[in-house]
C-alpha cells in the first residue's frame, strides 16, 4: 500500500480494502487541479499527494480552473471593483502560463453585470461564463413580474481569446425564456404547464430569490459543455434545477424560439429535479442546492449521462452525487404534456462521506472510480464498492482530475508523468479485516495476532493521533467526528498494516 506523503502542509493517505488487498492498482493514476477561493496559488497534486506544480497567480481565485492542452491554466478570479457584489461574483478570467505570466485577461463586471461562479473551457479554446443581469422592478414587472423588488436574470457568454484579451462571441439570456400567467395585457401570457421550455417568471424559488425576496433570483453556479451534442448544461440552486440549452444557435437565435440543431433556438432542451417549476405535479428530486452539473466523460462508465452535486439529495445533513440518463432523440429530449421530464428519479448515486452544504464538485474517472470534493473540508476518490482509496486534506470548491497522459499534464511534466506516481510498498498482513467500515463507534480486528500486536492507533487526515488502545480486537471510535481516519496496527515482528475507516454517524 501507499505511505502517506506530506508537501506544503497538505496530507495524502490511500486506502486499502477492508478484505485487507492492496488497493493501490484501484486508485485513479491521475492528477488533481485545484485553487482556493480567495487565494492566488494554484496547484497540481499527483496520486502520491505531491504538488508537483505551482502557479502563484496575479489576482485571487474566485471559483474554477481548468488546465489546457499545453500546459497552461484558464481560472475564474475576482476583478477590483466590482459594483455588483452578491454570491461568488468574479468579474474577471485569465489564461496563466506555467511560470504564472498572464497570456489573456477578460473583464467582464459593471453597474449591469458582472460574471460568477462556474466556467467551461471548450475544445476550441473558447470559454463559457454565467453571469448575472442587473434589472430593474419597473424592467420585470412589464414582463408580468409580480413582484417588488430588483433581480439579477442570469446570463451565459461564450468568449473567444484575441491577443490579449477575448471577446463575447455568443449569448444566452434567461429572461428571453419568461412566460407568465398572471396578467394577460403582458407579454408572453400563456399556461406554465403547458410550456416547460420555457421559465415562470413568477416562479417560486428557494433562499428567498423568489418574488419579494433576494436579489440574486435563480443563483446559477455550475456550468459544462457537450462538443458531440454542442449543447450546454448548467444548474440553478434557487430552482433545484439542471437543464440543457442548445449552444449551436446563433446569438439571435438563442434569444428566440426556433434554429440550432434542436431547432427550438434557446428554450430549454431538458430539465430535472424539479416538476413544480413549470407546473406539473411529481417528487421533487433535487430538494435543495444543487452544484456543478456535467455529462460523464467518454472515457468513463456512463458516459453522456448528467451528473450533479445534490446537496442535501440523501437528507437534510446528507449529500450525494446523483446521475441520469435522459432519453434523447438526436438534439432533443422527448416530453409526454402534463408529465414529469424523466427519468422519475436519479438513476446512479453516490453518498458522501461528508456534508457539503453549499459549492462543491465531483466526477466518473476512467477506472470507474468516483472523484469528490467537499468544499472546505477535503478531496476524496472512492472505488465502485464505495471503499476510500485516495484522500487529500483540501477543500476547494471545484476541483479537476486529470488523467496521467493528458497533454496538458505532459507539457508540464515530461513525456513520461506516468511514471512520476510511483509507490512505496509496504508488507501488508494479508489477513487482516476491519469492520464495521462505515462505522459509528466499535472497530472490529480479524486476522490479527494480538500476541505480537506493538501499536493500535487511529490517526486523522493530517496524521495527528486521535486514537489509542492496548494490544486488542477493538478500538472504540464512536466519539470522533465524522471524517476519514487511517486505523495502524504494528507488530513486534516487523509487520505493518494500515487501513482506512470512515467514521460517519
Amino acid at each position: 500500500m501507499f505511505l502517506p506523503s506530506l508537501r506544503n502542509g497538505l496530507l495524502l493517505f490511500l486506502a486499502t480494502a477492508i478484505s485487507g488487498a492492496a488497493t493501490a492498482q484501484n486508485a485513479f493514476d491521475g492528477y488533481a487541479l485545484y485553487n482556493l477561493m480567495n487565494q492566488t496559488t494554484s496547484r497540481l497534486v499527483n496520486a502520491q499527494g505531491q504538488i508537483v506544480k505551482t502557479w502563484n497567480c496575479p489576482t485571487t481565485f474566485s471559483y474554477a480552473v481548468e488546465l489546457k492542452p499545453n500546459g497552461n491554466i484558464v481560472r475564474t478570479a475576482v476583478n477590483s471593483g466590482n459594483q455588483i457584489n452578491t454570491a461568488a461574483v468574479s468579474g474577471l478570467v485569465q489564461e496563466l502560463d506555467p511560470q504564472g505570466q498572464v497570456v489573456w485577461s477578460f473583464t467582464y463586471s459593471s453597474a449591469d453585470f458582472v460574471t460568477h461562479h462556474d466556467m467551461a473551457l471548450m475544445p476550441n479554446g473558447n470559454v463559457l461564463l454565467l453571469a448575472y443581469v442587473r434589472r430593474t422592478v419597473a424592467e420585470l414587472q412589464a414582463m408580468g413580474y409580480t413582484g417588488t423588488s430588483a433581480k439579477y436574470p442570469g446570463r451565459i457568454i461564450e468568449i473567444q481569446p484575441t491577443g490579449s484579451t477575448a471577446q463575447i462571441v455568443w449569448q444566452w439570456d434567461m429572461e428571453d425564456r419568461f412566460i407568465q400567467y398572471a396578467d394577460p395585457s403582458k407579454p408572453n401570457y400563456m399556461p406554465i404547464a403547458e410550456h416547460p421550455e420555457r421559465m415562470n417568471i413568477n416562479v417560486a424559488v428557494s433562499a428567498g430569490g423568489g418574488p419579494g425576496g433576494g436579489i440574486d433570483w435563480f443563483h446559477e453556479n455550475g456550468i459544462d459543455y457537450n462538443a458531440e451534442l454542442d449543447q450546454i448544461a448548467f444548474c440553478s440552486r434557487h430552482l433545484s434545477e439542471i437543464f440543457i440549452i442548445d449552444h449551436s444557435t446563433t446569438t439571435e437565435e438563442a434569444a428566440g424560439h426556433t434554429g440550432g440543431n434542436s431547432g427550438r433556438g434557446g428554450d430549454f432542451l431538458f430539465r430535472w429535479g424539479k416538476p413544480a417549476n413549470y407546473g406539473v405535479t411529481g417528487t421533487q428530486r433535487i430538494p435543495g442546492a444543487v452544484h456543478d452539473v456535467k455529462w460523464v466523460r467518454a472515457d468513463a462508465p456512463n458516459a453522456g449521462w448528467l451528473m450533479f452535486v445534490n446537496n442535501i439529495g440523501g437528507g437534510n445533513t446528507t449529500t450525494t452525487i446523483d446521475a441520469i440518463n435522459p432519453d434523447r432523440d438526436g438534439y432533443t429530449y422527448p416530453w409526454t404534456p402534463g408529465t414529469v421530464w424523466g427519468p422519475t428519479n436519479y438513476q446512479w448515486r453516490h453518498t458522501c462521506l461528508a456534508f457539503a452544504g453549499g459549492q462543491s464538485a465531483a466526477e466518473r474517472m476512467p477506472n470507474g472510480n468516483t472523484f469528490v470534493a467537499i468544499s472546505g473540508q477535503y478531496m476524496y476518490e472512492v472505488n465502485p464498492s464505495n471503499q476510500v482509496v485516495w484522500q487529500y486534506n483540501a477543500g476547494p470548491q471545484k476541483a479537476f482530475r486529470y488523467t496521467c497522459d493528458h497533454p496538458g499534464v505532459s507539457a508540464l511534466l515530461g513525456e513520461d508523468p506516468c511514471g512520476l506516481a510511483t509507490a512505496v510498498e509496504e508488507e501488508v498482513v494479508p489477513t487482516m479485516e476491519l469492520y464495521p467500515n462505515p462505522t459509528t463507534g466499535v472497530l472490529n480486528l480479524m486476522g490479527v495476532d494480538v500476541s505480537t500486536m506493538e501499536r493500535f492507533v487511529v490517526r486523522d487526515a493530517i496524521g495527528r493521533e486521535v486514537k489509542r488502545t492496548r494490544p486488542d480486537w477493538t478500538i472504540d471510535v464512536g466519539d470522533l467526528p465524522d471524517g476519514v481516519y487511517q486505523v495502524v496496527v504494528e507488530h513486534t515482528t516487523g509487520l505493518r498494516d494500515v487501513r482506512r475507516v470512515v467514521v460517519k454517524h
